[in-house]
């Protein structure tokens, strides 16, 4: 093993990205709950229908098996031998690290665990989850769009979402478009790179950069074949199709009357609104994304909307945190390997040129040889 494939020290637990989300969360959570009853709120929550919101949390936990199903598509140029209880234990472990610890490192711990179960790379890993974020963002924005189309979505001023959505869905199309020219024709692009911003680069720069430019490329090979994409944009319905399901049902827990449009427009709302910088579970975010989108579109008291959004996101917050730790120790991975995972990534990605795989925090290598059995999950 070379120097090269030896992992960073590690980071501190909060670094500038850490804190500026913590500190989002926190003005966020404070325009969610001003002017709010939180005597009112608690009963809400009390009072809520309890069979229903165990449905609704259902639903929720029902997204990640997808997610873990639709993962199968995009790694397929890069391991078609892919399982789904794999994909589906990386899937969890992934989402719970961005429940627990901040600066989404669940991105990062979700490619290092899928390469610690299947004989994928690192940075392969983590290119196909990059690309399945586009289609996330294509989707999101697609039903945001056709829920204010929608011929029965109330009239509402002051915040000019579609033309918002309108203008991420086109900068959605021209990365997607760019991406799919690079993806065709990868060497080109990184000739391209090398001729125009690598001539104004340092050398000790430019070396890493076109590395991992060489190694998101392999990653994101399965927009390549139209037929994967049409797959991925399927499953990709299903994943948000059923999310909407489970904010729909959390409306009836709460006794909220706003129909399934309306579902399909928060969840957009909040999908944007987490995209943010934010402190771990994303609280603050959600919790305003969800006072934006009842009280002011659809008229729902400040009170029953914050009720609505505490109590539908605990409940989707704590069966994927479960999960995912039951996953974490009966994989037999370490909360060391989850926090650094970032470093592992970029290490991965930084040495791929050279052919070396980077250990883990514990010594570990992170991708198996192609002819070795990983282990059951």
């Amino acid at each position: 093993m070379s120097s090269g494939g030896a992992h960073r020290p590690g980071r501190p637990f909060l670094d500038w990205k850490g804190i500026l989300g913590i500190l989002i969360s926190v003005a966020l959570l404070y325009y969610a709950f001003r002017g709010v009853d939180l005597q009112e709120v608690a009963r809400r929550i009390r009072e809520a229908n309890p069979w229903l919101l165990l449905a609704a949390s259902i639903a929720a936990t029902v997204v990640f098996p997808l997610r873990g199903v639709r993962w199968g598509p995009l790694l397929r140029p890069v391991y078609p031998g892919s399982r789904f209880k794999p994909r589906f234990a990386a899937t969890c472990i992934g989402f719970m690290a961005n429940n627990l610890l901040p600066a989404r490192v669940g991105e990062f711990a979700r490619a290092y665990a899928l390469s610690r179960l299947e004989p994928v790379r690192v940075s392969a890993s983590f290119g196909s989850l990059v690309v399945e974020r586009i289609f996330d963002g294509i989707t999101v924005v697609s039903f945001l769009l056709i829920a204010l189309a929608w011929p029965t979505f109330p009239e509402f001023s002051g915040r000019d979402f579609s033309g918002a959505a309108t203008g991420l869905g086109i900068l959605f199309i021209i990365g997607f478009t760019g991406l799919v020219l690079m993806v065709h024709a990868p060497d080109r692009a990184v000739r391209l790179f090398q001729r125009t911003l690598g001539r104004v680069l340092p050398s000790k720069v430019r070396r890493p950069i076109v590395d991992a430019l060489e190694a998101f490329l392999e990653g994101v090979a399965a927009i390549r074949e139209w037929r994967l994409v049409l797959i991925t944009l399927g499953w990709s319905v299903a994943v948000w199709g059923t999310g909407a399901v489970a904010f729909w049902i959390g409306f009836k827990a709460f006794g909220l009357d706003v129909p399934f449009v309306g579902a399909v427009f928060l969840q957009s709302v909040i999908a944007l609104a987490v995209a943010l910088p934010s402190a771990p579970g994303f609280f603050g975010l959600f919790e305003a994304g969800a006072r934006i989108g009842l009280v002011e579109v659809w008229g729902v008291g400040s009170s029953e909307a914050v009720a609505f959004a505490l109590g539908f996101h605990i409940a989707g917050f704590i069966p994927i945190t479960l999960l995912g730790l039951y996953y974490l120790w009966r994989l037999g991975l370490s909360w060391r390997e989850v926090e650094e995972s970032e470093e592992v990534v970029e290490t991965e990605v930084e040495t791929r040129g050279a052919g070396d795989v980077p250990e883990g925090p514990s010594g570990r290598q992170t991708a198996r040889p192609a002819d070795s059995r990983p282990p059951s999950s």
